[in-house]
């Protein structure tokens, strides 16, 4: 899992997701997490930085479950939310499952994900749906929110007296998303411009331009493609005992995690890969419903190399 995003588990009935972002544009970028100089991290590290390279990646199942039912998404909107930041991402969440969306498409990325299996050979859902909402308008939990108190919103969610989020036992994922006025411990460590990278550039990278959101929402659309990330993983590995390289599961190297900063082909290193540009100039590689998206590409274990929707080879 990517250092922007923190998984945790409120109940042992449930799988919960918690990602955790700011929605105002980035200072800072880096495309890979912080790498263990003395771990092999910095091997798999390298397979990212060529689209098609497979020789130093080993991700292997470890004989855990995925998720094979519907997947259902409950979002916490914690803080003050514009209405059409909510129907931004509520309208990715809603493309996953949506295969009429015109090619390419996020229905084509997800089927990259649905390709991986449980021990019995049974497939990741192609169903993701939006659940029930809660939103937390008033900072219940204060404007600093620490790994503990994250857990504490959620628990409030699912046992608050009025229409609390419901409890499902086998495919319920909570949401969390925070305000661009909350403090969230450890978000995106020492450097959150990973969330809103390729929309926005730091200055010490002269030269570099920054792309022009489909959604008009730099913020909100790094918060996107984080989110794919996230759901992608989850389902892939929502024990840590599933799909996963590496030797620690304690930090397991994951789908999304080997692709990082891939968007199309001939991606790797600090290059994205070919992208696809709207009229008004925005960029994009995937179609949702009635609107564009920029996803990072997931790790394909059939052919061993990252893949998307918009690869030119499809």
């Amino acid at each position: 899992m990517a250092p922007s995003a923190s998984r945790t588990s409120v109940f042992l009935t449930a799988a919960i997701l918690t990602l955790l972002f700011a929605i105002t544009p980035i200072a800072c970028w880096r495309p890979w997490p912080h790498l263990n100089p003395n771990s092999s991290d910095l091997l798999y590290d390298a397979s990212k930085k060529f689209e098609g390279s497979s020789e130093f990646v080993h991700l292997r199942y470890h004989m855990g479950p995925v998720l094979t039912g519907n997947i259902t998404v409950h979002t916490i909107w914690y803080g003050r939310w514009q209405k059409s930041q909510k129907k931004i991402i509520r309208g990715f969440i809603n493309s996953i499952s949506d295969v009429h969306a015109r090619h390419p498409s996020v229905a084509g990325w997800w089927r990259t994900v649905q390709l991986y299996t449980d021990q019995t050979g049974a497939n990741i859902s192609h169903t993701v749906q939006l659940g029930q909402e809660k939103n937390d308008r008033f900072y219940s939990h204060g404007k600093s929110l620490t790994r503990l108190s994250i857990q504490s919103v959620i628990r409030s969610a699912v046992t608050a007296r009025t229409k609390p989020l419901p409890i499902n036992p086998r495919n319920g994922l909570y949401l969390l998303l925070t305000s661009d006025d909350v403090y969230v411990q450890d978000f995106c460590g020492q450097c959150p411009g990973v969330c809103a990278y390729p929309f926005a550039v730091p200055e010490f990278r002269p030269g570099w331009k920054a792309l022009k959101s489909p959604n008009g929402d730099v913020g909100v659309e790094g918060m996107i493609s984080v989110i794919a990330h996230e759901i992608a993983e989850l389902a892939t590995n929502p024990l840590v005992n599933a799909w996963y390289a590496g030797q620690d599961p304690s930090a397991p190297v994951e789908i999304a995690d080997l692709c990082e900063g891939i968007y199309g082909t001939g991606g790797g290193g600090s290059y994205t890969g070919q992208m696809l540009t709207d009229h008004d100039g925005a960029t994009y590689n995937m179609n949702g419903i009635r609107r564009k998206f920029l996803v990072q590409w997931v790790w394909n274990h059939v052919v061993s190399y990252c893949t998307g929707p918009n690869a030119l080879d499809q």
